[in-house]
C-alpha cells in the first residue's frame, strides 16, 4: 500500500472540491456545524465519487449523515456499558472507601482497568465501524453497517497490518495540524472551524482509497 500516494490523491480530491469554491466552501463550514449535513457529504464521498460531489439533494445528505450518526452512535454503546460498570463500580468503591486505603486502592484499581479496556474497545470499534459506515453508504442499507464478518473479511483483504498503519498516518496528520491551530490564541479556533471541510474531505476520502485497495473488493 503506497501511503504517499494516498495522502497525496486524496489531497488533491479535498483541494480540488473547494479550492477556488467559495460558496461552495462556505456551505461546508456551515454544513460541518450542522453535523448530519457533513456526514451525509460524506457518505457522498465513501460511494467512490470521484471528483468530489457538488453540494445538492439536502434533505437526503441529511438523512444520510444522521444514518451515519445513528450507525456511530449503536457502535459506541458496548463502550458506554463498560464504562458505566468500571467508572460506576469504581467510584463507588472510592466513595465507600474514605479511611480504607484497600478499598480505595482497589477503586483506582478498576478505574485503570476499565480505562484499559475501553482505550482497546474503543481501537477495535472505531476499525470496524469506519467501514461499517463505507458499507452503509455503498448499499444503503442501514443493517450492512453492521455485518461484521463481511467487513472483517474486508479489513483482511486489505491487511490489518496495512489499514492500521493506514489511519495512524492521517489520524496523526490532521491531529498536528488541529493541535498547532489549537495553540494559536483567539484566532486558531476560527482557523480549525474554516479548514474543517477540507480535512472532513481529504480523511473520506483517504479512508476511500483505503476500503477499495482491498485484493478481493466486494
Amino acid at each position: 500500500m503506497d501511503f504517499g500516494s494516498m495522502l497525496g490523491n486524496s489531497f488533491e480530491y479535498a483541494k480540488e472540491a473547494i479550492w477556488g469554491k467559495w460558496g461552495k466552501w462556505i456551505l461546508l463550514i456551515i454544513s460541518s456545524i450542522i453535523f448530519p449535513l457533513i456526514m451525509g457529504y460524506m457518505m457522498e464521498i465513501y460511494r467512490g465519487k470521484n471528483p468530489a460531489p457538488e453540494l445538492e439533494q439536502w434533505g437526503k445528505l441529511f438523512v444520510d449523515g444522521l444514518k451515519l450518526f445513528i450507525a456511530h452512535l449503536i457502535y459506541s454503546i458496548p463502550l458506554i456499558i463498560v464504562a458505566l460498570i468500571f467508572f460506576g463500580g469504581s467510584f463507588a468503591m472510592i466513595a465507600e472507601g474514605k479511611g480504607s486505603d484497600a478499598l480505595m486502592g482497589a477503586g483506582i484499581g478498576v478505574m485503570f482497568v476499565g480505562l484499559l479496556i475501553l482505550v482497546i474497545l474503543g481501537i477495535v470499534i472505531g476499525l470496524i465501524s469506519l467501514f461499517g459506515g463505507i458499507r452503509l453508504a455503498r448499499t444503503e442499507k442501514f443493517g450492512e453497517a453492521f455485518n461484521i464478518s463481511a467487513i472483517m473479511g474486508h479489513i483482511g483483504s486489505i491487511g490489518w497490518l496495512n489499514y492500521i498503519i493506514a489511519l495512524i498516518i492521517i489520524y496523526i496528520i490532521v491531529g498536528v495540524i488541529t493541535f498547532v491551530l489549537g495553540l494559536i490564541p483567539s484566532i486558531g479556533g476560527i482557523i480549525c472551524l474554516l479548514i474543517t471541510p477540507l480535512l472532513s474531505i481529504w480523511t473520506a476520502r483517504y479512508v476511500t482509497m483505503i476500503y477499495d485497495s482491498a485484493s478481493a473488493p466486494e
